[in-house]
């Protein structure tokens, strides 16, 4: 049975050297209420261990989509399973929930356990950024499915917050104040319009240019998305937040109003952040409409958070004592819509 299953492009021992491999990654992300290890058939977490009187569960899968094109042509695996992690873990954080534990998923044509297990540490590494428990995943072997080299990863995670905490954006309210965090880079969206770019344009992503410093443009697009949940939910013990808005495929245009109620829309003013500058390399060597950057991009911004406009001060302050670079960048307003103020 093994040399049929091998003879078809399935190697059982490379995938026996995966499991081997990725122990000691998965027992990194232990944490409170995790049951058991890897090899079960099912991950196993104990919500009792969190004592939380009223528990709602929030779920939140999310795959990388084509960064991982990046990542194959920069033959650089590292950071890919952060990202993974960061665009689900930053999803149910929107609703005010801790992440709990997650599960990822590695598709692969043919099984290197060395790339494996760089995939899977970078998962690790994103579970310990956002500190959930990496309680079970799935690698698959499926020859004839992806080119050489290639793979595809996904990942799902489940959250707990106490019923009262839930954040629905129902408390959004006509002048609340619009706090924007700084984003690490383009993130894990738009990056068909990126790879488009870079073709069109000539550009190469092992060369350094001007407008990025040191790094090279690789090195740039690969930067990791940022894990916002240890910060963020300090910031929920002190602070009334009424919408948090992760900001990904489709920018401000459709994440921003996602957290708002019927009638209600925002004005941004451009200026009070640093749009960082991958993003006007990309508007300019693209020939991208700058307000069609908002509409595709994070454009420098990972999350938004709506607040009373009286604790706006405050929360810039505390983001910025819990290590992130935050402004207010605009207002809740009483007419639909995402309005961009230019500088």
């Amino acid at each position: 049975m093994a040399k049929s299953y091998s003879d078809a492009g399935v190697n059982l021992e490379a995938g026996y050297e995966v499991v081997r491999r990725i122990k000691r990654h998965v027992a990194s992300t232990a944490r409170p209420g995790m049951m058991g290890g890897i090899g079960a058939f099912g991950g196993m977490f104990d919500l009792g261990a969190l004592r939380i009187a009223d528990p709602v569960l929030v779920s939140g899968t999310d795959g990388v989509g084509t960064k991982l094109k990046i990542a194959f042509e920069m033959d650089r695996h590292d950071t890919i399973g952060i990202d993974a992690v960061a665009m689900c873990v930053n999803d149910v954080l929107a609703q005010g929930a801790e992440p709990l534990f997650f599960l990822d998923y590695v598709a692969v044509g043919r099984n290197e356990p060395q790339k494996i297990e760089a995939i899977v540490a970078g998962v690790a590494e994103g579970c310990r950024q956002a500190g959930c428990a990496l309680i079970g995943g799935e690698t698959a072997e499926m020859p004839g499915m992806y080119a050489g080299g290639e793979y595809d990863i996904a990942g799902f995670t489940c959250g707990v917050v106490e019923r009262a905490r839930l954040i629905d954006g129902s408390k959004v309210a006509v002048g609340d104040a619009l706090v924007g965090i700084a984003s690490s880079g383009v993130h894990s969206n738009g990056f068909s319009l990126v790879r488009k770019i870079v073709r069109e344009a000539g550009l190469d992503l092992s060369a350094r240019y001007p407008e990025l410093g040191e790094r090279t443009l690789g090195e740039v697009l690969l930067t990791p998305t940022r894990i916002y949940v240890r910060q963020v939910l300090a910031l929920l013990r002190e602070i009334d937040v009424h919408g948090i808005g992760h900001i990904t495929g489709g920018g401000f245009d459709e994440n921003i109003p996602r957290i708002l109620q019927p009638g209600q829309g925002v004005t941004v003013q451009e200026g009070s952040w640093e749009v960082l500058p991958v993003f006007r390399m990309l508007e300019q060597r693209g020939g991208v409409r700058h307000r069609e950057m908002f509409n595709i991009f994070n454009m420098g911004i990972g999350m938004v958070l709506a607040v009373n406009p009286a604790d706006a001060g405050r929360t810039v302050e505390r983001l910025g004592e819990l290590g992130e670079r935050a402004s207010v960048i605009g207002r809740v307003t009483d007419s639909e819509g995402v309005e961009i103020l230019p500088a």
